[in-house]
C-alpha cells in the first residue's frame, strides 16, 4: 500500500534520513521502531505531507503521494494536539467536518464511536475536564473518524491504564480486520511483539533492519537452547554447567555445530529430558542490541 524510496531528509548541518526505503503492505500492523533521535517522526512526517523530503519518494495504492491523500491517512501524534476549551462533542464534529465528512455522518460516526469507547455520557465535557486517558480516546476517535485507509499511531498507548491500553490495542486489530493499514511507532516493544506483523528499524538516520517478526527474530537467534532435566547422572560433560529448580535441573548450551536432534540426543544420555526449547530473542533483546551496535558505526 505504501511505498517509501530511498528517501532523504536534513536540517541544515543535521541528516535526519539517509536514503531510507520501505514497503508496507495492505492490511498489516506495521511496526516502525528505533531510539529517540533516530528519523522516524521525520518519516511519519513526510508521509503526512507535513514537511517535504529533499530526496527520494513516497507512494500510496500506487501513485505518487499527492496533497488529495491527506483524507486517506488517519495520523495520532505523540504529543496531542486537542483545543482543551473545546466539548467533546464538537472537537470530534469539527475534526470529521475537517476531514470531509458532511455534518450528518459526522453526528453518526461521533455518537457510534463515543458510544463504543464508553465515554458517551462525557460528550458534553470540556477537554480539560478529561482524565488523560479518557482525553487519549477522544484522540484515538478523531484520528479514526473518517475511516482512513492508512492509521499512523505514534505511541498510541502513552498515558493509559492496562485496562484502557486492551481497549486500544483490540481497535487497533479491529480496525486491521476490516482492512485498515497501520504503522505504529512505539517503544513498546512488549506491543510490538503482540500487535504488529512487519517491523523495520532506523537508527541514526539510517534502516537498520525490517521484516516479519519472525524473520527478524530468525535473523538474531543465538542457536542456544534451554533444557530442563531430571535424574541427572554424575558424569557430565565439565562444559556444562547445571542450575538447580526444585525437583529438576536447566541447563543452557549452543548447538556448537550440532542439529537440535543431535544435541537432544546427546542430552538423553545423562537423565530425563522434561523440557528442550530454543532460546528466541525478544524484539526488545533485538532493539538494544542493534541500536548499540550501529550507535558507533
Amino acid at each position: 500500500m505504501l511505498e517509501i524510496n530511498q528517501l532523504s531528509k536534513s536540517y541544515e548541518n543535521h541528516r535526519a534520513l539517509s536514503e531510507v526505503s520501505l514497503q508496507v503492505p495492505r492490511a498489516v500492523i506495521f511496526g516502525l521502531l528505533g531510539p529517540n533521535g533516530a528519523g522516524k517522526t521525520t518519516l511519519i512526517r513526510i508521509i503526512n505531507q507535513i514537511i517535504e523530503q529533499d530526496e527520494g519518494s513516497v507512494h500510496l495504492d500506487g501513485k505518487v503521494l499527492s496533497p488529495d491523500d491527506i483524507r486517506k491517512i488517519g495520523y495520532l501524534p505523540e504529543e496531542r494536539g486537542l483545543y482543551k476549551k473545546m466539548k467533546v462533542w464538537d472537537q470530534l464534529i469539527y475534526f470529521a467536518r475537517l476531514k470531509g465528512l458532511d455534518q450528518h455522518e459526522a453526528k453518526n460516526r461521533v455518537k457510534s464511536w463515543l458510544e463504543k469507547m464508553d465515554i458517551y455520557s462525557w460528550r458534553e465535557k470540556k477537554i480539560e475536564d478529561l482524565s488523560k486517558g479518557m482525553a487519549q480516546k477522544v484522540q484515538f476517535i478523531s484520528t479514526c473518524i473518517h475511516e482512513p485507509s492508512l492509521l499512523i499511531l505514534d505511541e498510541p498507548f502513552s498515558g493509559f491504564d492496562p485496562v484502557n491500553a486492551e481497549v486500544i490495542k483490540n481497535e487497533i486489530l479491529e480496525l486491521k480486520s476490516k482492512g485498515t493499514t497501520v504503522i505504529l511507532s512505539t517503544h513498546r516493544m512488549e506491543s510490538v511483539e503482540l500487535l504488529c506483523d512487519q517491523v523495520a528499524m532506523i537508527n541514526r538516520s539510517r534502516k537498520i533492519l525490517d521484516g516479519t517478526i519472525r524473520e527478524v527474530k530468525s535473523k538474531f537467534r543465538p542457536e542456544v537452547f534451554e533444557i530442563a532435566m531430571t535424574n541427572l547422572s554424575q558424569n557430565l560433560p565439565q562444559e556444562w554447567t547445571p542450575r538447580s529448580d526444585g525437583d529438576s535441573w536447566e541447563f543452557t548450551l549452543p548447538l556448537a555445530g550440532k542439529t537440535p536432534n543431535q544435541l537432544l540426543t546427546e542430552m538423553m544420555e545423562y537423565g530425563e529430558v522434561i523440557s528442550f526449547s530454543e532460546k528466541i530473542p525478544t524484539m526488545e533483546e533485538i532493539f538494544i542490541q542493534q541500536v548499540k551496535a550501529t550507535s558507533h558505526e
